[in-house]
């Protein structure tokens, strides 16, 4: 029989997990401003001390980002991304779409064999509203869409490890690609290579939807090479 005891956790502890539901829900979306300490201190029961110590400890894993004379704003919502935006600049995005890539390839041919019809029928809704935005040359519009679309892909893999990681990825691209799309935009009609990998899943046709994965991120690596 084991004699250990368990060390009790420590309050700024229990109020970093409470702080990270927060941000992993989107009840603090990433960008936005986090309430200010006397608000938190009422909000969670606690004092400054513990509010101090826990914004600390997200602001050094990269969850928040402090803004001198203008408060704490939220960075990340995962913990992956997170330590991907640390180590990640401007000049590496091309291994990010790289990475990216790898992830994308397996998941498009795992989806065409595990998807649900509910899967289907949200990428091709996601396919409508990037088309729209890109008709309203929304650019903005169009990147989140996009940026759905894609998670939506992966999660129609069946992996939740998988859609972890690319969650991960997604949300770093989201913040350092929107130069890139807004290039490929401009430089070509509505990307190709969309619907098809939808009609490649829906059909289960994996070596399709590989092959459409394949032309649409090669041609944005080979943009950035």
């Amino acid at each position: 029989m084991s004699l250990h005891i368990e060390r009790p956790r420590r309050t700024s502890e229990v109020v970093v997990d409470r702080m990270q539901e927060l941000i992993r829900t989107g009840d603090w979306p990433v960008g936005s401003r986090i309430p200010a300490e006397p608000e938190l201190v009422e909000q969670l029961g606690v004092g400054r001390n513990t509010i101090r110590e826990a914004v600390r400890a997200l602001e050094h894993a990269g969850f928040l980002e402090p803004r001198r004379g203008d408060g704490t704003y939220v960075r990340s919502r995962n913990l992956l991304a997170a330590a991907i935006s640390r180590c990640v600049s401007s000049s590496e995005v091309l291994e990010l779409l790289q990475v990216r890539r790898a992830l994308e390839r397996e998941a498009a041919q795992s989806a065409a064999r595990n998807r649900t019809d509910d899967h289907v029928r949200e990428l091709r809704d996601l396919l409508v509203a990037m088309r729209a935005a890109f008709d309203d040359n929304d650019l903005q519009r169009y990147i989140d869409a996009d940026i759905a679309f894609h998670t939506t892909l992966v999660a129609a893999a069946g992996n939740s490890l998988l859609s972890e990681l690319y969650d991960g990825v997604a949300e770093v691209m989201g913040r350092t690609h929107a130069t890139l799309i807004a290039a490929d935009v401009d430089a070509h009609p509505h990307p190709t290579g969309h619907a098809e990998v939808v009609e490649a899943i829906s059909s289960g046709d994996s070596d399709a939807a590989l092959a459409a994965v394949e032309h649409y991120l090669n041609r944005s690596v080979e943009s950035l090479s």
